[in-house]
């Protein structure tokens, strides 16, 4: 945290003057180690209510329709703000995650957090991933990833569950070593990122 201070200062200024609303995403919460419930903190990077509004506005219906096709995330999302497009980008609004870190809620290297009803639609799309869900939930999850720096977006639900637990079978010291290694490039690059 001490190390990223001045990009996470810079952040939270150019969030707070370029568009109305709280400084943290009002993101649901998430599953986290053992199917526990926890809410990871983010910076907004939509306008306020997104999520809600993505799920109840008669504005964001066909939008909603192709969220949940297209593996919960979405190429062109109307609801970005543009400092928003930047730091989704370059993972800057992940960075307040070190603070779910200290609280012992996530991993630096783990799986990333799945929401409970992006879960139960996509193993329901799914069903042969259903034998990953005890290794993917037996681990804290993470602000990087086996799956985070192997193409992140470009990656289908069902190879990125396999990759979950793959990462919680095989986890140690040198593998997120080489996690960590490969994740400055993947930020600068934003390669894999919406």
């Amino acid at each position: 945290m001490i190390l990223f201070s001045p990009v996470i200062v810079a952040c939270a200024i150019a969030i707070k003057i370029t568009s109305k609303g709280p400084l943290f995403a009002d993101t649901p919460k998430r599953l986290g180690l053992n199917g526990k419930y926890f809410h990871p903190y983010k910076f907004r990077s939509m306008i306020q209510n997104a999520h809600k509004l993505l799920q109840t506005d008669p504005r964001f219906k066909k939008l909603y329709v192709q969220y949940k096709k297209s593996n919960y995330k979405l190429h062109e999302d109307p609801r970005v703000t543009p400092i928003g497009k930047f730091i989704r980008k370059h993972s800057i609004d992940e960075m307040p995650q070190f603070m779910n870190v200290l609280k012992g809620e996530m991993s630096i290297v783990g799986p990333r957090p799945y929401y409970p009803d992006e879960l139960k639609e996509q193993l329901g799309k799914f069903p042969d991933e259903k034998k990953y869900l005890k290794d993917v939930l037996s681990v804290r999850p993470g602000i990087t990833g086996y799956w985070q720096v192997s193409g992140r977006s470009n990656v289908n639900f069902d190879k990125r569950f396999e990759m979950d637990a793959y990462y919680a079978k095989k986890r140690s010291l040198v593998l997120d070593f080489l996690i960590i290694l490969k994740t400055p490039w993947v930020m600068i690059s934003g390669q894999g990122a919406v």
